[in-house]
C-alpha cells in the first residue's frame, strides 16, 4: 500500500475523531506544532526510529514532551511509533489539515512574486481567489522569487496559475522556435 494512501487513512480517522469531539481547531494547531518539530529537529525522528530505544521509553518520552497536547495527538504519535510509521507524521498532518480546511472552506495558497506583496495587494488577491475558487477564506503565503521577472505564480491545491513574465517569455520562445521549424 502506498505511503500516501496510508497517510490519508490516518488523516481521515483523525478528522472523524476531531469532528466527533469538536476539537478540530485545537488538533490543527497541535498537529501543526508537531509537524514543525519533525521538520526542524531531525534528532527527534532519529530517536523515535532508533532500534536501541525501547517502545516503552519512546512512549514515556512522548508522554513527557507532549503532556499539554490533546490525548488524540499523543496517542496517534505513540501508535505511529509502535507501528514503525513515525516518518509518516508530516504527511498525515498535511492531509489532516487539508481535510479540515476543505470542511471549513479555507484554501492555502502559495504566491510567488518578484517582491513582497503589500497588505492591500494580498487582501485583493485573497478576495479574488476566494471568489474564483468558491472558498470562504484564502490564506496566502507569499514567496519572493526574483527569477520570475514579474507577475505572479499562484498555487492553490493542485491548480497552478502562472502569470509570470518568465513563463510568457518561454511561451513566446516556443512559438518562435516551432514557427522556424515549419
Amino acid at each position: 500500500m502506498s505511503v500516501n494512501v496510508i497517510a490519508k487513512r490516518y488523516a481521515e480517522a483523525l478528522f472523524q475523531i476531531g469532528e466527533e469531539n469538536k476539537t478540530l481547531d485545537t488538533l490543527v494547531k497541535q498537529f501543526t506544532n508537531l509537524k514543525e518539530i519533525f521538520v526542524e529537529n531531525e534528532d527527534f525522528l532519529t530517536y523515535m526510529n532508533h532500534p536501541g530505544v525501547s517502545g516503552q521509553d519512546k512512549a514515556s518520552f512522548i508522554d513527557q514532551v507532549f503532556k499539554k497536547f490533546e490525548p488524540v495527538v499523543v496517542n496517534t504519535l505513540k501508535l505511529l511509533v509502535e507501528r514503525q510509521r513515525v516518518e509518516l507524521t508530516p504527511s498525515i498532518i498535511k492531509h489532516f489539515v487539508q481535510l479540515v480546511n476543505d470542511e471549513k472552506g479555507i484554501a492555502e495558497v502559495t504566491v510567488q512574486s518578484v517582491r513582497e506583496l503589500n497588505k492591500a495587494e494580498k487582501k485583493q488577491l485573497e478576495k479574488n481567489l476566494a471568489k474564483r475558487f468558491d472558498k470562504k477564506t484564502v490564506h496566502i503565503t507569499n514567496i519572493v522569487n526574483p527569477d520570475i521577472l514579474g507577475g505572479l505564480h499562484i498555487r492553490i491545491g493542485n491548480t497552478i496559475i502562472d502569470g509570470t513574465i518568465k513563463n510568457k517569455l518561454h511561451r513566446i520562445e516556443r512559438k518562435i522556435t516551432s514557427a522556424n521549424k515549419q
